[in-house]
């Protein structure tokens, strides 16, 4: 439902030869003994930093099979005000003073060490017990610069380098249970313009309906509300009033999904369908599932939760004073609008493919990726026998904006999702322009470019076995990927084979 109007970890030890680190410790070490064993493979001809070995992948310095993987990685931001930095430098002789005072400079500013290591400096440009250091710490971001003007004072060779940190989101369905930030610009408790503003009772009613959505977590059975008689009045409104309009106006996929929603899932104008039956006929057709939720979503929880294929879906209907209107979305937008078109593969994996790509993206590509999604799944058209037809919930909700929308009178543009992204869009009155698309496999042709060019730095793949997103920002990740990909099309290959 949208409506536009390191996590700190367990404290593993690893040993790195004769040095044991303790991540998460603020710049404390267990012991001090320092000797490396290092072997020839690990010195090339031309002496890399440790930082640049790790980062390309090359042998690491230990033995220990993991350290790559927690030498660099994804930094998500869970706490704003700090950065993980990389710092690389060289100690002259370090069982005298200087690996103390290194130390000390890491202490003193704070910082929270996540990983370090040491080997020996080449030889022939250094002395015996010379030693390079990595150490990937966090540190407030106001005292980098400091920090590493004062370890120029007692080391040398000193670099630094910020790794880039992305919005937290979600990795396992689980997660969605975070993403509940709520836009309160419609509530009626708060929106003086709200047309339940003035009914107290509306208001209690709305409160105890939100409630079972705040209390819902993944995987529990979806709460069932009991309707009362006016609420039902008010969707029969509604649902006798677009339903008149929907063979002439709606595009194929939805007039199918819709019929077999009324023979299956209780739609009819006397009844308000229950999120749990309609999540049951979701999931067989599509693989999507209904999650209840309290209010108008923020757009990155929302984008977030159909990156699983969890439609985030309000419970509660509009105020019976205005049944043709609503200042958000209720019940009636959900399932008049939205459900019915996720019933569509091609659909659900258009809007998979929105929620995708705004994992770990940035609040630009947030806002643009919203904006796509106002002009596509709320308020989108598409081309079927060479006439336009509605598939956007936004039209498909609304009986005004549905005639409009396809009275000729606005101006229509080609999808295409670089221009698409930067339209202004109107949330109080009629749209003054759609986005017209070819097909759905077409749209989500595009997107799928589109997103690739989102800057990040990883790539994501959903694993709909175990409802998970996976970070595939080492080599063999892909190849895992891959392989499994290739499983599936010799499958597909032997089945053509045994058909042709």
């Amino acid at each position: 439902m949208l409506f536009i109007s390191s996590s700190p970890c367990g404290r593993k030890f690893y040993f790195l030869t004769n040095l044991w680190v303790i991540p998460g410790s603020a710049g404390k070490l267990s012991s001090i003994s320092m000797k490396t064993e290092v072997g020839p493979q690990c010195l090339p001809e031309r002496r890399k930093s440790m930082f640049e070995d790790v980062q390309e992948n090359r042998e690491p310095v230990s033995s220990v099979p993991e350290l790559a993987d927690h030498a660099v990685g994804l930094t998500v931001d869970s706490e704003g005000g700090k950065d993980l930095v990389t710092f690389t430098f060289t100690l002259r002789n370090p069982k005298n003073s200087g690996l103390s005072r290194a130390i000390k400079i890491f202490e003193a500013f704070e910082a929270q060490i996540h990983h370090m290591e040491t080997r020996p400096v080449r030889k022939g440009q250094s002395g015996s017990d010379d030693l390079d250091f990595f150490i990937r710490c966090e540190v407030h971001s106001s005292s980098v610069n400091t920090l590493i003007n004062s370890l120029k004072r007692v080391a040398e060779d000193v670099s630094a380098s910020k790794e880039e940190k992305v919005p937290w989101f979600p990795r396992i369905i689980q997660d969605l249970d975070r993403c509940h930030h709520l836009i309160t610009k419609f509530e009626p408790d708060l929106d003086q313009d709200h047309p339940g503003y003035q009914d107290l009772e509306y208001r209690e009613r709305r409160s105890h309906i939100a409630s079972l959505a705040l209390n819902y977590k993944q995987g529990e059975p979806l709460p069932r509300v009991e309707y009362t008689t006016e609420e039902i009045a008010t969707w029969k409104e509604v649902y006798i009033k677009l339903s008149t309009l929907y063979p002439n106006h709606a595009c194929k996929q939805f007039l199918d999904a819709f019929q077999i929603l009324e023979k299956h899932c209780g739609y009819q104008a006397d009844n308000i369908p229950q999120l749990q039956d309609v999540s049951n006929f979701l999931k067989e057709r599509t693989g999507f599932c209904l999650r209840p939720i309290a209010g108008l979503l923020s757009p990155r929880d929302f984008l977030a939760s159909l990156a699983f294929r969890v439609f985030q879906c309000t419970q509660y209907i509009r105020h019976s004073s205005t049944p043709m209107h609503s200042p958000e979305p209720d019940c009636c937008h959900e399932l008049l609008g939205h459900i019915p078109m996720l019933a569509d593969k091609p659909f659900a994996q258009f809007s998979q493919e929105l929620g995708l790509a705004s994992l770990g993206a940035s609040d630009e590509d947030i806002e643009k990726l919203s904006t796509l999604y106002w002009f596509t799944v709320e308020f989108g058209l598409c081309k079927q026998n060479g006439v336009l037809k509605a598939y956007g919930a936004g039209l498909l909700s609304s009986y005004g904006e549905l005639m409009y929308s396809l009275s000729g009178e606005p101006q229509y543009r080609a999808f295409d999702p670089e221009i698409t992204a930067l339209q202004p869009y109107q949330d109080q009155t009629f749209q003054p322009v759609y986005f017209v698309s070819e097909s759905f496999e077409d749209a989500k042709s595009k997107l799928w470019i589109y997103a690739s060019k989102i800057r990040k730095p990883f790539s994501l793949r959903y694993d709909p076995l175990t409802c998970s997103v996976e970070i595939l920002d080492k080599p063999h990740k892909v190849k895992a990927a891959l392989t499994h990909i290739w499983d599936e099309l010799k499958n597909l290959c032997f089945a053509l084979d045994k058909l042709s």
